[in-house]
């Protein structure tokens, strides 16, 4: 049984640029900030010295716009690809996005989401699996950079 526990939102590094409109609307509608149990727990793991949202991030909005300070959160046990996150959180801090609050002027259309979010992630993806098929399983994430 996964053990849920609560953490502030300030305490938590996102490891995504955007929030879908769409999806945030959809999230606000089920929201009750009243009552934090009705949030479902969003997924964390420890990255470095950082905790990273691993999923959840629009939960995670949608608490942060009602002023609710804590979120039930439990730790990922899945095998994920670890390289992919650190890519990404590497380019949330880059673009200086500390805390889940620092998305607010970050919130989207579906469409544009699409294209600025999971195109973005699409063709970082394709590039570490390249790397990885050529033998360069090393961290090189210098070499992912924000795309123009």
């Amino acid at each position: 049984m996964v053990e849920v526990f609560k953490m502030r939102l300030e305490d938590i590094q996102p490891s995504q640029l955007y929030i879908s409109f769409e999806k945030l609307c959809n999230v606000m509608k089920r929201f009750n900030p009243s009552d934090i149990e009705s949030i479902e727990p969003i997924p964390v793991k420890k990255l470095g010295d950082d905790v990273i949202f691993v999923d959840g991030h629009t939960r995670a909005f949608a608490a942060f716009l009602c002023g609710v300070p804590e979120v039930p959160v439990y730790w990922e046990d899945e095998e994920l690809d670890w390289e992919a996150y650190e890519i990404c959180v590497e380019w949330c801090k880059e673009s200086g996005i500390r805390r889940i609050s620092d998305l607010k002027n970050r919130v989207v259309p579906q469409k544009d989401y699409e294209t600025l979010w999971y195109k973005r992630c699409e063709d970082m993806q394709r590039d570490l699996e390249k790397r990885r098929l050529q033998g360069l399983g090393e961290k090189q994430t210098s070499r992912f950079k924000p795309a123009d």
